[in-house]
């Protein structure tokens, strides 16, 4: 079971990873209480976010895109512990693999929100609770 948000940009809050209100790190606000309705309208913002996003990740990005780009099912922390030590000789452990997941699920979510804001001016979504 997902929680997904839908609206001007859609997609699927990561399982145990994510938060539903991970937008308000965009700027993002709260309009309606059933569903978590958001409304961004300051590219900046969202921009500073992305960028926020990349630094925290650092070169962890590319291996992770390179990591899931791999994949043909699903995934585990154990796989992406396993694949830091083959593919980088590097020991990372559950806590590491939590914390940058979070920071790459949300910078996910913000680039779906700074395409929308390129195309529209403004972003608004549903996240689901």
């Amino acid at each position: 079971m997902g929680r997904y948000y839908n609206g001007d940009i859609e997609g699927k809050f990561w399982f145990g990873v994510q938060s539903s209100d991970d937008g308000e790190f965009f700027g993002a606000r709260e309009l309606e209480p059933s569903y978590v309705t958001y409304q961004v309208e300051d590219i900046k913002e969202v921009e500073d976010g992305l960028e926020r996003c990349r630094k925290m990740l650092g070169e962890d990005k590319q291996r992770l895109d390179d990591f899931f780009d791999s994949l043909q099912h699903g995934y585990n922390d154990e796989m992406i512990i396993h694949w830091y030590m083959q593919k980088y000789k590097k020991i990372i452990n559950n806590e590491d693999v939590k914390n940058m997941l979070e920071w790459y699920a949300r910078l996910g979510l913000g680039e779906k929100i700074h395409k929308c804001m390129l195309e529209n001016e403004f972003c608004e979504f549903n996240a689901e609770l």
